[in-house]
């Protein structure tokens, strides 16, 4: 009798698994799911032991756009997490994001991360990596990892009846990306507040809107995107992309008639990870992760023609 229990419990196991399989993988993560797994993940990548953490028996990894082997890159060299770390969420697409400054030994670096989450487990983890090293010529914004430091509206809930949809997050994220390609002085499709900060590699920049208005960044040719996570909760909407600079613009005229010169004199791009927090109708605080990429360097995760 007791085989027979034994065989039957294992028969209905096994036609149980297939249903038990589909219900984890369609089962949605919440925020503070998504963002437990998040702070596993960090563990995990500072200590170098995929098994800190929930992953996937494959996992799709790249690290500045490209594919390699998990686990390799800077998991293999990281050494300390300076941090803070922002933590993002995006229940809807299972998505987690997340901002920190670590360290490779005596070489100080960001980390922006994308993960994707399916049935609890991580299946794609998307790193941006940025250090002086890859931000040669032409000088490029970075920071020092011991002053980095988050706008603290960044991690403002906003209560629900005072929340923009996901459609206008990603409208306000796209409308800076239109701002900043071929700047002219025109704000298109965003607005900011006054005292909107950014920090790029961890370096502060005030008077976003300033800037965008005056046409400095006139030598932004292009700048593809996409959106990758929307925090309604936190009102923040996370792109991946790339800033073209084609090389070909030389002097030019700032919008109060003041001569500039463009840093960029060959063709050049940033691949980046980026957040935009919305408050009140505009952004009020943009981080952002970035590169020097190969000229109009792909993403891997992107299918399709580049916007």
């Amino acid at each position: 009798m007791p085989k027979l229990v034994r065989t039957l419990a294992l028969g209905l196991a096994i036609c149980l698994a297939p249903a038990m399989h589909l219900a984890a993988q369609t089962e949605r993560c919440d925020a503070a799911c998504l963002e437990t797994i998040a702070n596993s993940y960090r563990a995990a990548y500072l200590a170098h032991d995929p098994k800190l953490a929930p992953f996937a028996q494959r996992v799709r990894y790249t690290e500045n756009n490209v594919e390699m082997p998990f686990p390799d890159g800077t998991w293999d060299t990281v050494t300390e997490e300076v941090g803070p770390a922002l933590t993002l969420s995006d229940p809807e697409l299972g998505t987690v994001g997340i901002f920190t400054a670590i360290r490779q030994r005596e070489v100080a670096g960001f980390l922006a991360v994308r993960l994707k989450v399916e049935g609890g487990r991580i299946t794609e983890a998307e790193q941006i990596i940025s250090t002086r090293r890859n931000l040669s010529s032409p000088p490029t914004p970075i920071g020092e990892v011991d002053d980095y430091v988050h706008d603290p509206v960044i991690g403002q809930a906003v209560r629900a009846s005072e929340q923009a949809g996901r459609d206008a997050l990603a409208a306000h994220a796209n409308g800076y990306f239109d701002t900043l390609q071929r700047n002219n002085g025109e704000i298109r499709g965003t607005c900011f507040h006054e005292a909107a900060t950014r920090r790029e590699n961890g370096l502060l920049f005030a008077d976003i809107g300033g800037g965008f208005r005056s046409g400095r960044y006139a030598f932004n040719n292009r700048v593809r995107r996409e959106i990758v996570l929307v925090d309604e909760a936190r009102q923040v909407a996370m792109a991946r992309g790339f800033i073209d600079h084609k090389g070909v613009l030389d002097e030019y005229l700032l919008t109060d008639g003041t001569k500039a010169k463009s840093v960029f004199q060959e063709p050049q791009s940033w691949g980046f990870l980026e957040m935009f927090k919305v408050k009140d109708g505009c952004i009020a605080a943009v981080v952002a992760t970035f590169y020097q990429a190969p000229y109009y360097q792909r993403s891997p995760w992107t299918e399709g023609a580049d916007r």
